[in-house]
């Protein structure tokens, strides 16, 4: 069988690979226009955001300093908490030392007042007997029964009837409560008083958390707990104690940073391992809630300092520079691709405008998805990406003119060098991967966010490259202009460099 038949038989069929991508482009827009993403999301640096911080409160009695390692764990958890509701490019830092150690908070766009809300609490969730339960203002004496009077002190019943839960100050949270000693709590609505007794199963022992909706109203969201095996037993034991007893002692708290969520009455004993939070939620405030006990309780106690919103005036500039260091980049890989390899080049520019638009959908649809947002750092990796995508178009362009040099046909030429050319690629964009994920993993702030956006613009150029960079070519090598060796194809005698046209043999072959 001859070189050509051969290659002929090899060859892909360009035709269906460029209309995979037609679809692709046109499925991405679709999904764009469907989703209602109208702008990418930029990130703190470029379009400001607000930022708060956090002062680690000491609770009474305690002197001395914060130990580092309370703060790095309230710095991790938080951070955990800030990521799962999707807010990339977020930055939370510890500051200071000694007795001025400091949690700084900062979050970029609109979301950030409610981030700030949320990652700030403490969320030490206990779950406590109700022993006594009344109106939220009534200041009458507490009465209590035989069973629970020698865990009530006189000074406990004395808070109880001085405090008015109506006064939004009663209801802030504090998070500061003693897991061993009998509490006094309102609710978060304002409507009751409690006195409840100690804390018989804690946060720690939820060992998993979930936002659910009711499935048969379909209205009213509530959060799902799941215990370890410690807090199944002490869940079990406390529901199975308190169904015989009369109201209110009947009742379990559920008590968040101090305030009660909801005081269920309990029928019968509950030993599957799983309850419910319930209390009016919206779905915003249900998974805020189930995120924030996913990932436990904070070590220590905060008071907020202000908050401040963080002028975009800068990144502003930023961003114009970025976008024009970007743009001249871009030129300068057109320009010499055009002038360097003539005809060809139009390959390149073709290639780079594919490549630019599957990144600016995949953007615009990451931004809706997962919370994407684009950075100066992101910008600077999707620079380098241009870097990527003409290595790899020059490196399959330098194969198909050896192969020309050496005598073959166009038409055999690209199907030869792309043999060749197309391990090199793979190799070199795999080197770019490897090295975006591994900074991806181990870093943190804008590093992560030149990672990921690195990483991404290599995968679309691996993708360009295998589904419309060699297809196009193929169709190239089939018009007279290219195969002829015209003196703007870029592959006459003089840009090859050599003496004799070497697609003189091209009309016998074919």
């Amino acid at each position: 069988m001859s070189t050509s038949s051969r290659t002929t038989k090899t060859a892909a069929r360009p035709g269906r690979t460029l209309a995979i991508m037609a679809l692709v482009l046109i499925a991405l827009l679709a999904a764009v226009f469907v989703q209602g993403a109208k702008s990418i999301k930029l990130g703190l640096d470029l379009r400001g955001g607000t930022s708060v911080t956090l002062q680690p409160r000491l609770s009474p009695g305690e002197s001395g300093t914060v130990s580092n390692a309370a703060i790095d764990q309230a710095v991790s958890i938080i951070r955990q908490r800030v990521n799962s509701l999707g807010v990339a490019e977020s930055e939370v830092t510890a500051q200071g030392s000694g007795t001025n150690r400091q949690i700084v908070i900062s979050v970029p766009g609109d979301t950030g007042r409610r981030v700030v809300d949320l990652v700030g609490q403490t969320a030490e969730l206990r779950f406590r007997q109700v022993l006594v339960a009344g109106a939220p203002g009534d200041t009458s004496t507490a009465t209590t029964t035989s069973t629970s009077v020698d865990a009530v002190t006189k000074a406990v019943t004395d808070k109880y009837s001085a405090i008015d839960c109506t006064d939004p100050v009663n209801r802030q949270g504090t998070g500061s409560d003693v897991a061993t000693d009998p509490i006094v709590a309102c609710d978060r609505a304002g409507t009751s008083k409690y006195i409840l007794g100690p804390a018989e199963v804690l946060g720690r022992q939820v060992s998993k958390a979930s936002a659910a909706i009711n499935q048969t109203s379909g209205s009213g969201w509530y959060v799902l707990l799941t215990f370890d095996n410690d807090g199944t037993k002490a869940f079990g034991g406390l529901t199975t104690r308190v169904t015989s007893l009369s109201a209110p002692m009947n009742e379990v708290a559920i008590v968040l940073d101090g305030l009660v969520v909801s005081a269920p009455r309990i029928n019968e004993a509950i030993t599957s391992g799983s309850a419910q939070i319930t209390g009016s939620f919206t779905q915003v405030e249900a998974t805020d809630l189930a995120n924030v006990l996913k990932y436990g309780a904070l070590p220590l106690a905060f008071d907020r300092g202000e908050v401040q919103q963080i002028s975009p005036t800068l990144g502003a500039d930023q961003l114009r520079a970025g976008l024009l260091a970007g743009f001249l980049g871009l030129g300068l890989v057109l320009l010499y691709s055009l002038l360097y390899y003539r005809g060809l080049g139009v390959v390149s520019v073709g290639s780079l405008l594919v490549a630019g638009s599957i990144t600016y959908l995949l953007f615009l649809l990451l931004g809706k998805w997962i919370g994407f947002t684009l950075t100066l750092a992101g910008i600077a990796g999707a620079i380098v990406a241009i870097g990527i995508t003409a290595d790899s178009f020059i490196v399959y362009f330098e194969r198909i003119r050896d192969e020309v040099r050496e005598g073959r046909s166009l038409r055999s030429a690209v199907e030869t060098g792309w043999i060749r050319a197309r391990r090199t690629i793979i190799v070199a964009d795999f080197v770019s991967i490897i090295a975006a994920a591994l900074l991806y993993l181990f870093a943190v702030g804008g590093v992560r966010g030149f990672a990921f956006t690195l990483g991404l613009t290599t995968l679309i150029d691996l993708f360009v490259v295998f589904i419309f960079t060699k297809p196009i070519v193929t169709v190239l090598a089939h018009l007279h202009f290219y195969s002829s060796g015209h003196p703007l194809s870029g592959f006459s005698a003089k840009s090859l460099g050599v003496l004799t046209p070497p697609l003189s043999t091209q009309t016998k072959e074919a």
